[in-house]
C-alpha cells in the first residue's frame, strides 16, 4: 500500500509559477523505482502524463510542458516536485501524483491548478 500526499496547487496568473509536491509513504525504497510522476486532467479531457520518472532517473515530459516544467525528486524525503513556470491558461487542470508499485497504480487526491489569462 502506498499513500501519496500532494500540496502546492492554487490560482496563478498567466506567466506565473507554482511548485507542486508529492510525498510518498515511507515504505517506498526508491521514488525512481515506482514510476513516480504527475498527471493532469482538465474538464472534459482525458488524464495525461505531465512529467515523471518512468523507468528510471531520467524524467519524461509531455511535449506541451517541455522547457517550462521541471520534475525533481528527493529520495530521502520520498518526495517529487513539479516546478511549473511560464504557466498558461491551458495548464489549468487537476494535477495528480502517481506511482506504480508491485503491479498496482496509486494516485494522490489531486490538487487544482488554475491559470487565469
Amino acid at each position: 500500500q502506498v499513500q501519496l500526499v500532494e500540496s502546492g496547487g492554487g490560482l496563478v496568473q498567466s506567466g506565473g509559477s507554482l511548485r507542486l509536491s508529492c510525498a510518498a509513504s515511507a515504505t517506498i525504497f526508491s521514488i525512481y523505482a515506482i514510476n513516480m510522476g504527475w498527471y493532469r486532467q482538465a474538464p472534459g479531457k482525458q488524464r495525461e502524463l505531465v512529467a515523471g520518472f518512468i523507468g528510471g532517473r531520467s524524467p519524461n515530459y509531455a511535449d506541451s510542458v517541455k522547457g517550462r516544467f521541471t520534475i525533481s525528486g528527493d529520495n530521502v524525503k520520498k518526495t517529487v516536485y513539479l516546478q511549473m513556470n511560464s504557466l498558461k491558461p491551458e495548464d489549468t487542470a487537476v494535477y495528480y501524483c502517481y506511482c506504480r508499485k508491485s503491479g498496482l497504480d496509486y494516485w494522490g487526491q489531486g490538487t487544482q491548478v488554475t491559470v487565469s489569462s
